[in-house]
């Protein structure tokens, strides 16, 4: 990691000059490599760096949850990642790349780090903003630790996790520490919730730019880490303010109505041949509460990834979400040779960070398994009535009155709303630890370009990423995944 947080430097003072245009004294180098922020407004521009927003090539989730298969010519000739990643393998990167999943995380700690340590001693500004400030920057870190625990931690489990390696607690901004040791998964989530818990206090409820950490980004944060920890009752509460509290910010935040937005003057026209529905910049994204993106070329240019057969039936025929996908491939139209499957087009990025369907969906999830069977139907239905007619978007009598039937109903409409985004390789994850789902078993299919299928299994160990091996040449203290 020394040669990781050695570029964050390079790259913060590069993007600094870009984003603040600042005085030359505010961007020179101390020897320590820190750099040079004396204002309050000095750091506080420093949260709107680039790296902040754009995560680049954190994207193996993509291809590793079970809501996606391959297909052939494609998949042979994607990047070794895909293939790598698809087929569950053990080594994903080759000896000599940086993980896309580490390398702008990291960046984002350090750049993190700095404004918490050294903001309450900025030469100006009131004790309430530098507290703002921080504030932003602890919930942002905690986000951020979120995800590589998710990565690289085993699914929280009470039970093991206070033994179950994590990931290294960085919290000093110093590029000369050469010394990182793997902290549990309880330390890394306890330390995701002290964020957090300090944080949402000092949060601003309204903010002008989603790109920047709001009160309600930071309660829907900590009510879904309390969800992978299975503290359903813990979670509600977060989950409800965040959605109450996300109604009150200056900047809109809401749900799309595709019955609208795919009808005349919406934002998802026009529809082009080759890429699909119109991509909405993400800035102007109103479904997004806390504005982050990663690469995504396989809801663009990329053949190889489709979403399965049996995720396309879970759509019903009037549902618009099938708007955003195709059955044929990107820029030659080639049908694909195995009935059902579709490959998701609209744009080489994907919106997560804090989303408002996501939020709507784990508050039903929660209210299901608390037995608030009505409350959960209410939420999924929030979300069901702007993606097709409002005929289509009732769940039905039998599911609603079903505890277990409506809990899979929900977990379904996840795959419905974010398939080839990401979000099921973490559902997967987290419902491996899950008594009413342990025993699941999840299999991926590569199709040959007649259409024979060759299975592949998810071992329970390849629920977790296994650090790179340049990462581990670089620091060869810390212990590695199986």
């Amino acid at each position: 990691m020394k040669n990781t947080y050695t570029r964050m430097v390079l790259i913060a003072l590069l993007l600094a000059v870009s984003l603040t245009a600042c005085k030359k004294s505010f961007l020179e180098v101390v020897p320590k490599g820190k750099l040079i922020a004396q204002t309050s407004s000095d750091y506080n521009l420093l949260l709107s760096n680039l790296d902040l927003l754009n995560i680049g090539a954190a994207n193996v989730q993509v291809f590793m949850g079970d809501e996606v298969a391959a297909v052939e010519p494609y998949f042979s000739v994607a990047a070794l990642k895909t293939q790598r990643a698809f087929r569950w393998d053990p080594v994903i990167y080759e000896p000599n790349e940086d993980a896309g999943e580490t390398l702008i995380p990291m960046k984002n700690i350090y750049l993190y780090n700095k404004v918490i340590n050294e903001v309450p001693d900025a030469t100006d500004g009131t004790d309430a903003l530098k507290l703002t400030i921080a504030a932003e920057a602890r919930a942002g870190r905690a986000w951020t630790y979120f995800m590589l625990i998710n990565y690289y931690g085993k699914p929280y489990n009470a039970a093991t996790a206070t033994t179950d390696p994590g990931f290294p607690i960085v919290e000093a901004a110093d590029v000369t520490t050469t010394t990182f040791t793997r902290a549990s998964v309880q330390q890394v989530y306890d330390f995701i919730i002290k964020d957090l818990v300090t944080a949402i206090p000092s949060l601003n409820v309204q903010v002008t730019n989603r790109t920047r950490m709001s009160k309600a980004a930071a309660e829907g944060i900590l009510g879904k880490v309390y969800m992978f920890m299975g503290r359903f009752n813990d979670a509600l509460p977060m989950l409800n303010a965040a959605i109450a509290d996300m109604a009150n910010q200056a900047t809109p935040v809401r749900l799309y109505d595709y019955n609208v937005e795919f009808a005349t003057g919406g934002v998802f026209l026009p529809i082009s041949t080759s890429t699909g529905p119109a991509s909405v910049l993400l800035p102007n994204n109103v479904e997004s509460v806390y504005a982050k993106q990663f690469s995504n070329s396989w809801t663009f240019t990329a053949n190889e990834i489709v979403i399965t057969p049996q995720t396309a039936a879970l759509y019903g025929s009037s549902d618009l979400r099938l708007k955003f996908f195709v059955n044929s491939t990107y820029s030659t139209k080639l049908a694909y040779p195995v009935a059902g499957v579709l490959r998701r087009q609209g744009g080489s990025q994907t919106t997560f960070g804090v989303l408002v369907p996501d939020l709507y969906l784990l508050r039903a999830e929660c209210k299901c398994r608390n037995n608030d069977l009505a409350g959960a139907k209410v939420d999924v239905e929030a979300l069901r009535v702007k993606r097709m007619p409002a005929a289509n978007a009732v769940v039905p009598a039998a599911t609603a009155n079903d505890k277990t039937l409506l809990l899979q109903f929900i977990l379904d409409e996840r795959v419905r709303e974010f398939a080839v985004q990401g979000a099921r390789w973490f559902d997967m994850r987290r419902l491996s630890v899950d008594p009413l789902f342990q025993a699941n078993t999840y299999t991926h299919t590569l199709y040959s370009a007649t259409g024979v299928p060759t299975l592949f299994q998810l071992k329970p160990e390849r629920l977790v990423l296994r650090f790179p091996q340049k990462l581990m040449d670089q620091n060869p203290n810390i212990e590695n995944n199986p």
